[in-house]
């Protein structure tokens, strides 16, 4: 990218009078697990585009003023006099909301789009590029705030099984076919990657005998929910440690979207105290002098 590309205010650059479309991950929504700076974002920007269930977190994490005092134009006052505008997004909603938003900057508003979980990990970010770009909207300035996602939420609910390399598949075949996903599955299984599945309430037990194919059965695995939501979200927080064998037995533990799956490789091992079981893939060492 060029100088001028890149300078705002300059010609060829971002207007001054614009303001900034912030894509925000909040991870699992609630404060603990949310960066400072996705929380300063929210809370200075003129307009708030979030799912009612995010709105919900956000409000009793006082980062959204209560939903009384927002009016029925859903603008809430606060205060200092600041009008915050909040928008509830639906998934059939995205492509006009992406398009209300690209207005809202134009009119010199900063707006945060709120995803779960991070944004560039199965979330809004690719959307907006490419309505940006089919709308030819490039003086938009866009801002990704990252968010932990639910691989790196599960991995610390079960221990440490992502400390080798690892990747990350969605089993939803909305967008791609269900012929390329299974490639993906052989080729991670053989490649003996941590594989971290998401949206299990697709074909879960589909992909476990895909991988099963190409690793053995008593291959650990976690079944983990809502990972960092606590009793927040849509089915509590959970895990359950199983194996590749048994995983698809135990469709009980599998609650929905907020379920992922960790299937570990053949290091990652079990590791136990007095109160529970974690998983822990090691880095490479098999001994501690190893490191």
């Amino acid at each position: 990218m060029s100088t001028e590309e890149s300078t705002a205010g300059t010609e060829g650059g971002t207007p001054d009078d614009h303001g900034t479309l912030y894509v925000v991950g909040i991870g699992p929504g609630l404060p603990d697990h949310m960066t400072k700076r996705a929380k300063e974002v929210i809370e200075s920007s003129e307009v708030v585009i979030a799912s009612s269930l995010y709105q919900e977190f956000l409000r009793d994490d006082g980062t959204l003023l209560p939903e009384e005092e927002t009016d029925d134009d859903g603008i809430a006052t606060r205060d200092d006099g600041f009008e915050q505008e909040i928008i509830r997004s639906t998934m059939g909603r995205q492509i006009e909301l992406a398009r209300a938003a690209f207005d809202h900057v134009r009119e010199g508003k900063d707006v945060a789009h709120v995803s779960g979980g991070d944004p560039s990990v199965y979330g809004k970010s690719d959307l907006i590029f490419k309505m940006a770009d089919e709308d030819d909207a490039t003086d938009i300035p866009i801002e990704i705030v990252p968010g932990i996602t639910a691989a790196l939420g599960g991995s610390a609910n079960v221990g440490a099984p992502l400390c080798n390399d690892f990747c990350t598949i969605s089993l939803s075949d909305k967008w791609r076919g269900w012929d390329e996903i299974e490639e993906k599955l052989r080729a991670a299984a053989i490649s003996d990657f941590v594989i971290v599945l998401y949206n299990c309430w697709r074909n879960y037990e589909r992909a476990v005998e895909i991988v099963r194919e190409e690793r053995t059965d008593d291959a650990a695995v976690a079944i983990v929910n809502d990972a960092g939501r606590a009793d927040a979200g849509r089915n509590g927080e959970s895990q359950f440690i199983t194996t590749l064998g048994e995983a698809a037995d135990h469709d009980d533990k599998v609650s929905g979207m907020g379920t992922s799956l960790i299937i570990g490789n053949h290091e990652t091992e079990t590791w136990r105290n007095d109160d529970r079981t974690y998983l822990v893939t090691p880095r490479g060492g098999r001994d501690v002098d190893d490191f």
